[in-house]
């Protein structure tokens, strides 16, 4: 634990700095999700065009979440922080002035590209600061981007509401991110703030990473199909009307974000082995029970215990990737939030898939399935102590005086 008043002070404002930057990533993805239809209607695309250019988005998250490992292990996170958010919020406004589907793949795959490699960059700072904090702080940033997302979405929606067009809304949001992302940046994490640590039992070997981002791709499996298919669920299987089955996802986001306000404490309490057992367990009978249910209140409600029951998991499970080896913190963190992403992307389309064949509640039972898996699962957290992967100091769940 840093003990000089100034070291405190620092990291202190290194905590800031990266929670502001979590904000910023999350209102650059909410704006950018509500303005999509304006987007569509824009450039008179079908459905099918535009999956086309989603899906160069999502590519280019995972060309950059790649990038970011090595670039961060070489550099450093706290050097790329500025250019990378800089460089999402720029590139956010680009697909609103694109001509036709070709250059909006084209914008797209820049932007998830830049959108990637902040992802990794911040993750990697995060899980800096809280070894120099030495308490459970990770929840914490991940609560400050469900936060950030609310409020893009809030801020496309407005702006939609209010006639503003598309480029109207990308180019404020960008300005925004270019006054107040180098206003943060001077506060950055640096190195004499974030101490090294020594690589843990686990040595951050290929394999242990590897099924730790397997956990992260059953969580977001869970995220993409609330995402997707709760409104649908609600609506055509259990008959209720659009404005209720819209409460399905409202429940999902909300409870977890609220998980995430108090899953550093949870952590301190439980620690991070148990709580990822705990919250697995939660996701899978909450689903799980609403499902057997079949009532449109049971389902609202077994999406928000979904919710709580996700939240606080992908933080434990990033803070593990990048606490086996602080050296190569970058590229574990990658391979687990590539492997995630995959999860968000893929999971929605089997369930899709999976319904074609049987029916959507029993293709919405997978992502309970995974659930319980990720529950059985969480001594991938434990690296050789009893604790898991916090040392003693972090199990308090006090920050440094």
């Amino acid at each position: 634990m840093t003990s000089s008043p100034h070291d405190r002070v620092r990291l202190r404002r290194a905590r800031l700095t990266v929670g502001l930057l979590f904000g910023l990533y999350g209102v650059i993805l909410g704006t950018w999700t509500a303005r999509i239809p304006a987007i569509k209607q824009g450039l008179a695309l079908t459905d099918g065009a535009l999956s086309l250019g989603l899906l160069a988005f999502a590519a280019g998250a995972i060309i950059g979440m790649q990038a970011a490992g090595r670039l961060v292990d070489r550099y450093g996170a706290g050097r790329l922080l500025l250019p990378v958010v800089l460089a999402d919020g720029l590139l956010l406004a680009s697909p609103a002035f694109a001509p036709n589907l070709t250059v909006l793949a084209g914008c797209l795959l820049a932007f998830g590209t830049a959108h990637g490699l902040l992802n990794i960059t911040m993750n990697t700072a995060a899980v800096e600061v809280q070894r120099a904090w030495q308490a459970p702080i990770m929840s914490s940033f991940h609560a400050v981007y469900s936060i950030g997302g609310f409020l893009g979405a809030a801020v496309g929606g407005l702006c939609a509401y209010a006639g503003l067009g598309a480029p109207a809304t990308f180019l404020a949001v960008a300005a925004v991110v270019a006054v107040t992302a180098p206003v943060a940046a001077r506060r950055r994490p640096a190195p004499s703030a974030v101490p090294a640590a020594e690589p843990g039992p686990g040595g951050g070997g290929l394999p242990g990473v590897t099924f730790l981002g397997v956990l992260v791709f059953c969580c977001l499996v869970g995220e993409g199909a609330a995402a997707d298919w709760s409104s649908v669920y609600l609506r055509d299987s259990l008959g209720s009307t659009p404005g209720f089955a819209a409460a399905a996802y409202a429940a999902f986001s909300i409870m977890m974000m609220a998980g995430r306000l108090v899953g550093d404490r949870l952590t301190a309490a439980l620690g991070p082995v148990r709580l990822v057992r705990y919250s697995g367990v939660l996701a899978a009978l909450g689903l799980g029970t609403a499902l057997l249910i079949g009532h449109p209140v049971a389902g609202v409600a077994g999406f928000g215990l979904l919710g709580a029951g996700l939240a606080c998991i992908a933080p434990q499970v990033f803070s593990a990737a990048g606490s086996q080896d602080p050296a190569r913190a970058g590229q574990a963190i990658a391979r687990v939030a590539s492997l995630g992403f995959l999860g968000f992307v893929v999971g929605p389309l089997v369930i899709g898939a999976l319904a074609e064949v049987i029916d959507l509640p029993a293709a919405l039972a997978v992502p309970a399935v995974l659930a319980l898996f990720v529950a059985a699962a969480a001594t991938a957290l434990r690296p050789g102590t009893k604790e898991g992967h916090l040392p003693i100091a972090m199990r308090g769940g006090r920050a440094p005086s």
